[in-house]
C-alpha cells in the first residue's frame, strides 16, 4: 500500500507541474514590431467600383494570420475586412498545389497543373485578369517583394510550362502591358541569363522607365514603370524598413493619376512569408506577414478615402503545416509547430472590403476570384 501510495504521488506532482513546463519541441517567437492597427469606414457596397486592389499573401493561411494576430497583441489590419470567405486551392492535377498553379488559378480563372504558369493544363496561354484589365482601358499594376521570375508575379504576367524557364518568362515582362512593375531579380533581367539578353536595356527601349533603387522610384513621374529594387528578393522585412509600402504606395498613387475615369487593378504580393515556412522560420515568416499587414493598413485607408475602390486579399495555399500550440495573448509571444517544409491542401481565407465585397464570401474555389473580379471590369 505505500509503495502504490507513494506512486499516486509522484504522479499527482507530474500533474501538478505540467501546465508550468513548455514543450521543447515547439518554436516560441515575440516580436518587438508591435503596431498599432487602421480605423476606416468601409464605403458602400452598393457603389461603383473603380478600382481593384487585388493582394496575396502567399503561404497565408489561416494558421499563419492567428499567430500573427497574437504577436501584435490581438490585432491586424484584416480585423477591418467585414466579408470573408474560404478558398480551396488544389492544383488540376494534385491535391497540394504550388505557387505557380495556385497562383495562376488566381490570375486566369481557371485550375492548371503544377509548374504551370498562365496556362492551361495543356499549355494553352490563357490571358490573366490584369490582361482583360488592360483591355478594358485599365491601368495595372504588379509589387511584390521576391524576385520577379518566382511564380506569383508572372502568373500574372507570364506564361510557360514550367516556373523554372526563368529566361523565357523575365522575357515575357517585355511584353506583358503590364503599367507599373516592382520587385527584386534584377539578376534574372541581364547577369543570370543562360541567352546573355540584357532585359533591362530591352525594357528600356520598349519604352519602360527601369529604375534600380528606391530613390529613383520616387522621383518616376510617368508610367510604364519597372521598378528592379535588388538582385534576388527584397531585403527581409526588419531590414527593408519602408521599403515595400513605398512601393506599393507609388504604385497606387501613379496608377490613380494616370487611370482617367476607367481606373485601375493591382496585384500585390506579400511574397515571402511562404519563402520562410519553407525553412521553418516562423520569426522571419511573421516580420513578413505583419508587414504585409502593416501595407494593408495603408491600402484600406487608400481604398476608404477613394471610395470606389474593391481590396480583396487571399492567398494562393498554406505552408508548413503550421499549428500554433502556446503562446501569451497579453505579451504578443506564440509557441508554434511545423509539420513540414512544404505546402498543405488546408483552405485558405478570402477577405473583401469596398464596394461589391458581398461577391467573395463563402466557399469557393480558387479560380472563381478570378472570375468575380474579370466581371466587374467593364
Amino acid at each position: 500500500m505505500r509503495r502504490i501510495a507513494f506512486v499516486i504521488g509522484i504522479l499527482m506532482m507530474l500533474t501538478a507541474c505540467k501546465g508550468e513546463q513548455k514543450d521543447t519541441r515547439l518554436t516560441y517567437y515575440q516580436t518587438d514590431r508591435v503596431y498599432d492597427v487602421v480605423t476606416v469606414v468601409e464605403p458602400s457596397r452598393d457603389g461603383e467600383v473603380r478600382n481593384i486592389i487585388f493582394m496575396i499573401g502567399d503561404g497565408m493561411g489561416l494558421e499563419q494570420v492567428s499567430c500573427a494576430w497574437v504577436l501584435n497583441h490581438g490585432k491586424l489590419n484584416l480585423d477591418n475586412m467585414p466579408v470573408i470567405g474560404l478558398s480551396r486551392t488544389y492544383a488540376a492535377n494534385s491535391l497540394i498545389t504550388d505557387s505557380a498553379a495556385g497562383g495562376t488559378a488566381l490570375a486566369i480563372g481557371q485550375k492548371t497543373d503544377l509548374e504551370h504558369i498562365g496556362t492551361a493544363p495543356d499549355g494553352t496561354e490563357v490571358p490573366s485578369l490584369l490582361v482583360n484589365a488592360r483591355n478594358h482601358g485599365y491601368k495595372t499594376g504588379v509589387v511584390v517583394t521576391c524576385m520577379l521570375n518566382d511564380a506569383t508575379p508572372c502568373d500574372f504576367c507570364c506564361h510557360n510550362d514550367s516556373r523554372y524557364e526563368y529566361d523565357d518568362l523575365i522575357a515575357d515582362y517585355l511584353t506583358c502591358g503590364v503599367d507599373f512593375i516592382a520587385g527584386g531579380g534584377l539578376n534574372y533581367f541581364y547577369k543570370k541569363r543562360n541567352d546573355h539578353r540584357d532585359i533591362v536595356s530591352e525594357m528600356d527601349k520598349a519604352g519602360f522607365h527601369v529604375v534600380l533603387d528606391e530613390m529613383a522610384l520616387g522621383r518616376a513621374t510617368e508610367l510604364p514603370v519597372a521598378a528592379l529594387l535588388a538582385d534576388e528578393n527584397l531585403p527581409v522585412a526588419e531590414k527593408r524598413g519602408e521599403l515595400y509600402r513605398d512601393m506599393v504606395r507609388k504604385c497606387l498613387d501613379m496608377l490613380d493619376d494616370a487611370s482617367g475615369e476607367k481606373g485601375f487593378v493591382a496585384m500585390l504580393e506579400g511574397s515571402c512569408i511562404d519563402d520562410w515556412e519553407h525553412s521553418n522560420r516562423i520569426d522571419l515568416a511573421m516580420e513578413e506577414l505583419l508587414d504585409f499587414d502593416r501595407t494593408l493598413g495603408d491600402v484600406l485607408e487608400w481604398a476608404a478615402r477613394d471610395g470606389h475602390t474593391l481590396v480583396v486579399v487571399t492567398a494562393d495555399h498554406a505552408t508548413g503545416a503550421l499549428t500554433l500550440q502556446d503562446g501569451d495573448l497579453e505579451k504578443g509571444k506564440i509557441g508554434v509547430a511545423f509539420g513540414n517544409d512544404s505546402h498543405n491542401g488546408i483552405a485558405v481565407p478570402i477577405y473583401a472590403f469596398g464596394p461589391c465585397a458581398d461577391r467573395f464570401g463563402g466557399i469557393k474555389e480558387n479560380y472563381e476570384i478570378a472570375n468575380t473580379i474579370n466581371s466587374l471590369l467593364k
